[in-house]
């Protein structure tokens, strides 16, 4: 094993036990936290495969962003810190058991797949992924329509937040 499978190893098993502990735990703050802490986990993995843009963005926009204005937001909107009432759905164990079933699925589906051995090619050193990334967004044979389509849907919702959230008299 190479000292990137072994990282990689290491940072997955993190990122499914605190995606884990965010589902299961009762306090919704420690839920943020370990939602952080399963971003993070997310970030590494770019990183290892060399998508350094893209962990950076994961750390900045998710963890800096996102999660930490979950996190005041749940802090400054809640009276009672301690949570009333039952905690689980009713119907918890059926979504337990969906969720193993899926698992065996997919585990039984990928166990005699060969890519799961194979390693990544190594990148050139002359290589700009962020260059990349950039023309294939903006490129006509690439990844255009989706980035356009993306981003009229954002400014319609956008519209429509400022419609609702504006008062009527």
């Amino acid at each position: 094993m190479t000292v990137d499978q072994i990282i990689f190893l290491i940072a997955a098993a993190a990122t499914l036990f605190a995606a884990f502990s965010v589902v299961t735990t009762g306090n919704l703050i420690r839920a943020a936290f370990w939602l952080i802490g399963a971003l993070f986990g997310v970030a590494v993995i770019f990183a290892i495969l060399h998508a350094s843009f893209l962990a950076v963005m994961q750390v900045v926009v998710y963890v800096g962003a996102i999660a930490i204005l979950f996190i005041f937001a749940v802090m400054l909107t809640r009276k009672d810190m301690r949570d009333q009432g039952a905690q689980l759905n009713r119907n918890w164990k059926f979504g337990a058991f969906l969720s193993a079933l899926v698992f065996a699925g997919l585990f039984f589906l990928l166990r005699g797949w060969g890519g799961v051995s194979k390693t990544a090619a190594a990148f050139p050193s002359d290589f700009d992924a962020v260059a990349a990334l950039g023309g294939a967004l903006v490129s006509p044979d690439a990844y255009v329509l989706p980035f356009e389509v993306a981003s009229v849907l954002l400014v319609a919702a956008l519209v429509g937040a400022v419609y609702v959230a504006y008062n009527h008299k």
